[in-house]
């Protein structure tokens, strides 16, 4: 049979499928519903009927959700690769931020840079990591965000340290200042107050922490009992995802309370869960160092695989509001681009 037959075929199939459903569940519900009205009990029907049809009916939307998802998510859809634009001189890509206006924010391993770049790879800025007053030298930052204000924000591990690049002052090219001290800050993020966020690797922590205009931090609170936190990212309600070296990816609330953890909610095995974020549409996106792949959680239905193959060694990565996966490959020092979304076509003469 043609290929193109056969699909043809089967999305028919699919649609007549769900729409046979929605034409019965109206039609059972006009039925049910006036004569569960007009009577006291429930007719022949038994609490064993209930229950089934209840069990039925959460499965059978499971079902359709994991169908919705797997129409409106694609996977292995490479559209570039970016170098890094530090080039071999230094260790291979590890941290990346994603703008609401579609920027993204590079590190590397052992480099004293954040580079920010077009989403097509274009450099834009490079800051460099100097420190300048009596404590001059450089520092490598491991991860980077940026604040709610607008300016570069990193975690810098070896020195324990957490610094905001003010563009502002003089010298005309602006400066780094150190904000906090941190045990082992590793990742590091804004949430939707625009609370910084700092995964503490060896404390086994993640803070937060306002800033105000002055630099000076305030409010200043812990989630402890983490193992080796690595990523970190806001979710729409005011709270954060966090992944665990070797170990699962859990989800906070804005008061710090435990949701849940993916492997639990999801029934997913990690291998090494690295880099998280959180999409558009409040879906959160994990990749796993271990397993070489990158995995969306929806908020209903199953895990959708976004990357299975071409990874060496994913680290960081970020989603753009334009549908775009952007993952940090350490192993092959390149930010590699994805198309995950699925977008309808408009007809002909629409906007």
């Amino acid at each position: 049979m043609d290929y193109t037959l056969e699909t043809s075929q089967q999305k028919e199939k699919l649609l007549k499928a769900i729409y046979t459903l929605q034409l019965k569940s109206i039609a059972t519900f006009q039925t049910a519903s006036p004569l569960l009205s007009s009577q006291q009990g429930m007719g022949m029907v038994t609490h064993h009927h209930v229950h089934q049809l209840a069990d039925k009916t959460k499965s059978l939307c499971r079902d359709l959700d994991n169908i919705k998802n797997l129409l409106h998510y694609c996977r292995d859809n490479l559209v570039r690769q970016i170098p890094n634009p530090t080039g071999s001189r230094y260790g291979g890509v590890s941290g990346i931020h994603c703008s609401l206006e579609g920027s993204i924010y590079v590190t590397a391993e052992a480099a004293p840079w954040v580079h920010v770049l077009s989403s097509t790879g274009k450099t834009l800025q490079s800051l460099p990591c100097q420190q300048t007053g009596m404590e001059s030298g450089t520092f490598l930052p491991e991860d980077v965000t940026v604040t709610r204000t607008g300016m570069v924000a990193v975690a810098d591990m070896i020195n324990g340290a957490v610094w905001v690049f003010n563009p502002h002052t003089s010298p005309s090219k602006g400066e780094w200042i150190k904000i906090r001290k941190v045990g082992s800050p590793r990742g590091i993020g804004v949430d939707s107050t625009g609370k910084i966020l700092v995964a503490d690797y060896a404390q086994g922590q993640v803070h937060s922490f306002a800033l105000d205009r002055a630099f000076k931090t305030s409010n200043v609170r812990s989630v402890p009992n983490l193992q080796g936190p690595r990523y970190v990212s806001p979710v729409p309600n005011g709270g954060f995802v966090i992944s665990e070296e070797c170990g699962d990816v859990k989800v906070f609330t804005s008061s710090h309370q435990l949701v849940c953890s993916l492997s639990s909610k999801y029934g997913h095995q990690f291998g090494n869960p690295a880099g998280v974020c959180v999409d558009v549409e409040g879906s959160i996106v994990v990749a796993d160092e271990q397993r070489r792949t990158v995995h969306l959680f929806p908020e209903s239905g199953a895990p959708v695989c976004l990357v299975s193959t071409g990874l060496r060694r994913p680290a960081g990565v970020a989603c753009s509001s334009f549908g775009h996966l952007f993952v940090a490959d350490t192993g092959e020092n390149c930010v590699k681009v994805f198309k995950y979304h699925v977008r309808p076509r408009q007809p002909l003469g629409t906007l």
